[in-house]
């Protein structure tokens, strides 16, 4: 994998440790967006429809009203050696309309010209100081929703008095479920694949419980927590059950899971913001030690909009 150090385009980023673990690189740019700063068209972000991570921002963009608010440009699918490039002749692809940029490493440098760490997205972009903010996916889903409150629709994702539970939950699904795909599918040693699998099976089945009461994770209302475990889920069948080896048992299989998912893929913001065409093209085009062919399979096409009853539950989704 490809990263920068001290300003260098270079190819020495490895993903796993000494025993074969997944290590996830800490994202670099951190900071918070005070509600006073908050205007429509100053903000910008760049994302990948490919990447969970983006798909998080893109889908509380949407719940929370800001699409005249915040811009968006989005990345080619295939991650070359380039790192991630802005290919508008491809369909669902832009330009990068802010900048002008070919390649998103281009404005890393231009925030900071001796940056050493990975190109990712998301990318959340300051038009007036010409500088990313953030790329923290949790970070930026945080600023949306409380530094944005007054140019939205009202809908509130992370509440004062559920804060506590909301980020409690993120903590609990984010390292063996959101992270825990990736820690199977890259794990180099059989040992580290055992462990990941391992935990991130348990957790599924932890939340599969849970949700046979209730509709969502933190209790009868939609939260950024759910938004967190949707990008996982939504990409579960048809990519990390076969490309990462998460093949214990398919998110069809579990009672809650599917029906919840089914729930959030039909409640605007969610379904129409996942591309699975984006989604299947980087997954198996982009990590050759994994699928070296390269080749995107044809199914599974799970029948997302197929019905639930999780209606029946308390809580109703965003207006």
């Amino acid at each position: 994998m490809h990263q920068f150090i001290d300003g260098e385009w270079v190819s020495e980023y490895e993903a796993t440790d000494e025993d074969g673990s997944f290590d996830r690189q800490p994202t670099s740019f951190r900071d918070r967006i005070d509600s006073s700063d908050a205007e429509a068209g100053r903000y910008h972000l760049y994302v990948s429809y490919a990447c969970p991570w983006a798909h998080r921002t893109l889908i509380t963009r949407k719940l929370l009203g800001l699409g005249d608010v915040l811009s968006v440009d989005v990345v080619d699918p295939y991650r070359a050696e380039g790192g991630w490039q802005f290919t508008p002749e491809k369909e669902g692809c832009t330009v990068d309309s802010v900048n002008g940029s070919d390649y998103l490493r281009e404005l890393y440098l231009e925030a900071d010209p001796e940056y050493t760490g990975r190109v990712t997205v998301p990318v959340l972009w300051d038009t007036h100081d010409e500088t990313i903010v953030n790329n923290e996916s949790r970070e930026i889903m945080r600023n949306l929703t409380t530094a944005f409150a007054d140019l939205g629709n009202g809908v509130d994702l992370s509440p004062p008095d559920l804060r506590d539970e909301i980020d409690a939950a993120l903590d609990r699904i984010y390292e063996p479920i959101n992270n825990g795909v990736y820690r199977t599918g890259f794990a180099d040693t059989q040992s580290a694949y055992d462990e990941a699998v391992t935990e991130l099976f348990d957790a599924l089945a932890h939340w599969d419980a849970v949700l046979e009461e209730q509709r969502y994770l933190v209790g009868d209302q939609l939260t950024e927590a759910d938004i967190a475990m949707y990008t996982t889920l939504v990409r579960f069948d048809e990519v990390y059950h076969t490309h990462f080896m998460c093949n214990h048992k398919l998110i069809r299989e579990y009672d809650n899971l599917w029906p919840y998912l089914r729930d959030l893929y039909t409640t605007p913001g969610f379904g129409d913001t996942t591309h699975m065409d984006h989604i299947k093209e980087h997954y198996y085009t982009t990590h050759p030690g994994v699928s070296p062919k390269r080749i995107v399979p044809m199914g599974p096409d799970p029948d997302f909009e197929a019905p639930h009853d999780r209606d029946e539950l308390p809580g109703e989704p965003p207006v």
